[in-house]
């Protein structure tokens, strides 16, 4: 087994900045705004729209 740390490269990390802030923060704000939305309209769907 190898014991030694983890070393990753500079281009190595620009890589996984690039992964994370381009297509991983987007793409989870899509899912959280959309999560909601459908939960809002699976709620309205039993309660009525606001206001009835």
């Amino acid at each position: 087994m190898n014991d030694e740390p983890a070393t990753f490269t500079k281009a190595q990390e620009l890589r996984s900045f690039l992964f994370l802030t381009a297509v991983m923060a987007p793409a989870l704000a899509v899912i959280t705004v959309a999560g909601y939305g459908f939960l809002v309209w699976f709620y309205q769907l039993f309660a009525g729209p606001p206001g009835s």
